[in-house]
């Protein structure tokens, strides 16, 4: 799906689903992203669990670049419709959002939250819920300046040794 809204920046992407031909390119963008390879592992394993089951319920996007170069996968966003966890409402998650440095404040990240949370209107689903670390400045601006406040619960953890 090519997205309609676009800014100047943006007007040769596409926002589509994730297929397994992606896989490489999106692991090899969460590392240059991130600065680790730890999370390789588990963007497949939940790639597996996303096309296996539920499809209407779980959303892994790409956000591709379409240059003179061809394509090139410059963000993703992965979401999913949860219910019932400590008594919400069923409700959207964000678990990740990814963009490639190179293309950050281009409008590429607010392009997919829009898709990802259209998916989530198309499916009933009227609030959006994610956690980000207090010390992730970047990830909580871009979503406060979507809109995006603390929620109704609070993240409580122990340490087990």
């Amino acid at each position: 799906m090519t997205v309609n809204n676009m800014t100047s920046d943006t007007k040769n992407l596409i926002i589509r689903r994730a297929e397994q031909a992606d896989l490489p390119e999106i692991v090899a963008l969460d590392e240059k992203v991130s600065g680790t390879d730890e999370k390789n592992d588990y963007l497949l394993k939940l790639y597996e669990r996303y096309q296996s089951r539920r499809p209407d319920e779980r959303f892994f996007y790409i956000a591709e670049h379409s240059g003179p170069d061809g394509e090139k996968i410059v963000g993703f966003v992965i979401g999913e419709i949860r219910a019932w966890e400590f008594g919400s409402e069923p409700c959207g998650w964000i678990f990740a959002i990814s963009i490639d440095h190179d293309v950050r404040e281009s409008g590429t990240g607010t392009a997919l939250l829009e898709h990802l949370e259209k998916s989530f209107r198309d499916a009933g689903i009227y609030r959006l819920r994610t956690m980000v670390s207090r010390k992730n400045q970047l990830l909580m601006s871009f979503f406060r300046s979507h809109g995006m406040m603390a929620g109704p619960y609070i993240q409580l953890e122990k340490g087990l040794t």
